[in-house]
């Protein structure tokens, strides 16, 4: 896919941690399209919980994966799920869940509270907690993703990044383009005339213009 002319980016997720070996992750980051993004499914950070999902790895051979993406890719946006409320989740299950991904810091966790359905095995078990308690969890692992998204957005200022052009916008009556970076950051540009939506350019991250969102200053151009 890489040698495709036309296709600029390759972006991963939904990755095993068992896909992420030594091997695989030097072949991929001497690829200059694959974006330094990856999505990990977790579910949860406390092996206890994991083992009755039936999860194939625990909490240490994640974290492993994790530390061989940055070992090999400097400063990757790493992003997960995360179930609250699992069958049986106790407040200490939860407590390591919410610890572990404190301590790998990703730069965005999908939270999801634990929705019981028909016909699983999860559905038959004991131990079903409340919709109260699960919105307290989430309410937890919310504004931790929160503190981490802007973490991570802010380690990025003063840095060059590369940005696709997505759409023209209107910003306290300023034309900006709106777009991603390869470590899937929104990045907006001031409208240049010899630029236009598609094109990917490189800019250095200056600021924030609004929560969520850096602008850039095209570098290279007078």
């Amino acid at each position: 896919v890489h040698e495709v002319e036309g296709i600029e980016r390759i972006r991963l997720g939904s990755l095993e941690p068992g896909i992420i070996t030594e091997e695989f992750v030097q072949s991929i980051a001497a690829l200059p399209k694959m974006c330094p993004h990856f999505h990990l499914s977790l579910q949860s950070g406390c092996d206890t919980t994991l083992e009755r999902m039936n999860r194939r790895y625990r909490s240490a051979e994640y974290a492993e994966k994790c530390g061989l993406l940055r070992k090999y890719l400097g400063n990757p946006a790493l992003t997960t799920d995360v179930i609250v409320g699992f069958p049986m989740e106790t407040e200490e299950d939860f407590q390591d869940s919410y610890d572990f991904v404190e301590s790998i810091h990703f730069y965005e966790t999908h939270i999801f509270k634990y929705s019981r359905r028909h016909g699983t095995k999860a559905a038959a078990m004991s131990g079903q907690l409340t919709e109260a308690q699960k919105a307290v969890r989430s309410d937890k692992m919310l504004a931790l993703n929160e503190q981490h998204a802007k973490e991570y957005e802010k380690s990025m200022l003063g840095s060059e990044l590369k940005v696709l052009l997505e759409e023209e916008v209107e910003i306290n009556g300023e034309q900006w383009y709106i777009g991603h970076s390869m470590e899937y950051i929104k990045t907006a540009v001031k409208k240049q005339d010899n630029y236009s939506v598609n094109d990917i350019i490189t800019v250095k991250a200056e600021e924030f213009l609004e929560e969520h969102t850096l602008t850039g200053e095209v570098l290279g151009v007078e």
